[in-house]
């Protein structure tokens, strides 16, 4: 596992990452990504939301949960990609979530900030640190550990 710099990925990039889709797949760009480093991503957060119907009905809010998972995902694209032709025939699972802060509200209109960065790596599980912002406030942060196994 290197430290090379993979820059911006497609959402075609994305979705061969990651087995998430409509409406569970929470990231739609990332910017910048080095392979056994840190992944900065993108959610663009609309009023068309199927969470938005009930969270909270005239106070529309992003699920503090939601942008802990938009995180996990952020960082099962660093794990995949990290891996390269490893990856093939893999999932990333979420193991524990540790440390979860929710520190300001996401709204209809936002884009999700979602930087993550590897804290260890062993064979098949790892640790991670992300922060979710919005115009560089941070709403959401936690660190959590995944395992990659076979799908």
């Amino acid at each position: 596992m290197g430290q090379e710099e993979l820059g911006a990925l497609t959402i075609q990039e994305i979705v061969g990452a990651l087995p998430h889709r409509y409406p569970m797949l929470l990231v739609d760009r990332v910017e910048t990504l080095t392979k056994g480093e840190t992944i900065r991503a993108v959610k663009g957060v609309t009023m068309n939301e199927p969470f938005f119907q009930g969270h909270f009905p005239g106070r529309p809010i992003m699920p503090g949960v939601l942008q802990v998972e938009a995180l996990a995902q952020a960082a099962g694209i660093l794990a995949m990609k990290t891996l390269g032709s490893e990856a093939e025939g893999k999932l990333v699972y979420f193991m524990a979530i540790e440390a979860a802060k929710f520190r300001a509200p996401v709204e209809p209109g936002c884009l999700l900030h979602l930087d993550v960065a590897f804290v260890q790596q062993r064979a098949k599980v790892c640790k991670f640190a992300g922060k979710a912002s919005v115009d560089g406030r941070t709403t959401a942060e936690a660190s959590f550990t995944a395992m990659i196994a076979d799908a």
